[in-house]
């Protein structure tokens, strides 16, 4: 396989100012290299696996990272409309409210609650530039697995259709301890409701179902979790002639359970979840004081 040389992830000057003097970055955690995710963490990832080839970090800057900054322009013009669940996640936070939107694609939901603050990331570089003009306020550049921000600090995250993209299921794991270590914690009761939660931070998950037989993908129980989705954009070439370019995307397709599970693998515990329109999701908080 092709070695590819990948960058190191860097944060949007401004925010990253501000979010410190707010308290929410870790100048420790600020710029961190994806090195880190290196050879070792391959290794360690190879026996857990679920495709090929062998160095997942190196898969997904292939198949997911380089994609979406290719396609970034086209894949925002069709994203404008907040998904009702996730507005109504982040409309019911109270005023004053901070928080991170991982993956935040154009930005689409930095504006839906003015009252809230919402520091925005994702790994594309391209879909940040876009985010920041969308939101009126700047985004950073930031891995999933690696978040620049200050443990038990946050009032709320979301994560709308991004762990899907990550190839093996210890990275699907660890994002999600990433994001659940950020929260502000409380400790679950034997039946966690969000009554009980309100002291602490709430995370919003959302992740591609397997479980789509009435979509026009027509996924179900028994098919292959583990594909390649093609994102396919036409334009015009400069003699007049259509062209029409296909990219594949990986996407890992949750089973019923398995987000659930997962959060409580990350060390989470879920408050309540279901399914949207060919999706899982979930509410998770984070039960202790600080998720390792």
């Amino acid at each position: 396989m092709k070695k590819l040389c990948m960058p190191d992830v860097v944060a949007g000057p401004n925010l990253i100012s501000l979010a410190r003097r707010c308290a929410l970055v870790d100048p420790s955690k600020a710029m961190p290299k994806l090195a880190l995710l290196g050879p070792e963490a391959a290794m360690a990832d190879v026996d857990h696996c679920d495709v090929e080839p062998y160095q997942p970090n190196a898969y997904e800057a292939l198949h997911v990272h380089d994609v979406y900054n290719q396609i970034a322009s086209h894949f925002s013009s069709t994203r404008y409309k907040p998904w009702p669940i996730v507005e109504q996640f982040l409309r019911a936070l109270p005023d004053g409210s901070v928080g991170i939107d991982v993956g935040c694609g154009n930005g689409k939901y930095l504006g839906v609650n003015p009252g809230i603050f919402i520091v925005a990331s994702d790994r594309s570089e391209n879909l940040v530039k876009i985010a920041s003009q969308n939101g009126q306020r700047s985004a950073l550049i930031a891995d999933s697995l690696s978040l620049p921000h200050r443990n038990s600090s946050l009032d709320f995250a979301i994560c709308i259709a991004v762990v899907h993209h990550l190839s093996t299921a210890l990275r699907r794991v660890e994002a999600l301890r990433s994001i659940l270590r950020t929260l502000r914690c409380t400790s679950p009761p034997s039946c966690p409701s969000p009554e009980f939660t309100a002291d602490g931070g709430k995370a919003l998950i959302y992740v591609w179902a397997l479980e789509q037989r009435n979509s026009r993908r027509g996924w179900d129980e028994g098919d292959e979790q583990d594909v390649m989705v093609p994102w396919v954009m036409k334009g015009n070439r400069f003699d007049g002639k259509e062209e029409v370019q296909t990219f594949h995307r990986y996407y890992h397709l949750y089973r019923q359970g398995e987000l659930e599970r997962d959060i409580i693998e990350a060390g989470g515990f879920v408050i309540e979840s279901g399914y949207e329109k060919d999706n899982w999701w979930a509410v998770a908080a984070c039960p202790r004081s600080e998720i390792i």
